[in-house]
């Protein structure tokens, strides 16, 4: 691939790094909607349950304890935010590592373009991927700027994601087998991670 740059697509790649910024991914993507009640919050009165002193069983509170079935859970998750930053330079660093893999790997292959007509149709996807070996793998396939035609071509296919190069990402890079990248495309990676 004489036509890809050392500088992005020729690094040595550190699986720590990959794992980083896969890990800050996920955890940014977590929706952290879950929620349990504590003893505060179960409905059950506030009430004593019986003396404390001379019924020869156990002290006991309010029957919302967490000792109790059907009580409030000690310690259990709330809604939160999993976001937690991560520095730009170690996330740039990351998606040349995760491109330099593809080309190590030989799984990068260029196209001048994708002509996809004027509707929208799954077939021509498949014709395209058919047409360059990549049927039954998984491909990503890495556009200039968002362009609906293509992408709700890829759209039903469960081995193709489209991405528009803004949108370019380590875990994307690294779940597809194989990636096809449009000529045009590549100016824009390099604009973006040219140092």
């Amino acid at each position: 691939m004489s036509e890809l740059r050392e500088d992005i697509f020729g690094l040595e790649v550190k699986k720590h790094i990959l794992w980083e910024v896969v890990r800050w991914q996920l955890a940014k993507r977590r929706q952290g909607t879950h929620s349990t009640k504590t003893r505060g919050e179960v409905a059950y009165s506030g009430r004593k349950l019986y003396p404390q002193k001379g019924t020869g069983n156990a002290r006991h509170g309010d029957r919302g304890a967490n000792i109790f079935v059907g009580g409030g859970v000690a310690h259990g998750p709330k809604p939160r935010d999993y976001y937690y930053p991560l520095p730009k330079k170690v996330r740039k660093l990351a998606l040349k590592m995760a491109l330099s893999s593809k080309a190590k790997q030989n799984a990068i292959i260029l196209v001048d373009s994708i002509d996809m007509g004027e509707v929208p149709k799954t077939k021509r996807a498949l014709e395209f991927l058919r047409a360059n070996g990549l049927e039954g793998k998984k491909v990503l396939v890495i556009i200039p700027e968002r362009d609906q035609i293509t992408e709700k071509s890829f759209r039903n296919l469960q081995t193709a994601k489209v991405l528009p190069v803004e949108g370019l990402n380590v875990y994307d890079i690294l779940w597809a087998d194989s990636l096809v990248i449009i000529k045009s495309a590549l100016d824009k990676i390099y604009e973006r991670l040219g140092s």
